[in-house]
């Protein structure tokens, strides 16, 4: 059974960082892209970031980018998101999540097939 369990999570106040971090058991995936999605109350899951295996393409939604950074551990089966400047608007549930894609870093929820259960971050302005 394929699991990944994020923590990490947190309340804070705008301009603060926080790092998540995820780390999957039951299968590997040294070879294939891992991602970070967020739901934020009344709204659908949307993207964060995503890093492929190799660490040679990553992708951000254009609202994180610059400040937050996705980073992978492929020996400890793990993946990170260190968060910096944080503004209220990042409040939200974050989902880590794993793709069988062995290429790239997808940016599609459909690309993905495991699902962490997420963790809860609130930003105070």
């Amino acid at each position: 059974q394929v699991q990944l369990v994020e923590s990490g999570g947190g309340l804070v106040q705008a301009g603060d960082s926080l790092r998540l971090s995820c780390v999957a058991s039951g299968r590997t995936f040294s070879r294939s892209g891992m991602g970070w999605f967020r739901q934020a109350p009344g709204k659908g899951r949307e993207f964060v970031a995503a890093r492929s295996w190799t660490g040679g393409s990553t992708a951000y939604a254009d609202s994180v980018k610059g400040r937050f950074t996705i980073s992978r551990d492929n020996t400890k089966n793990t993946v990170d998101l260190q968060m910096n400047s944080l503004k209220s608007e990042d409040t939200a549930v974050y989902y880590c999540a794993g793709t069988t894609a062995t290429r790239g870093a997808p940016s599609l929820e459909a690309s993905y097939v495991y699902w962490g259960q997420g963790t809860q971050v609130t930003v105070s302005s």
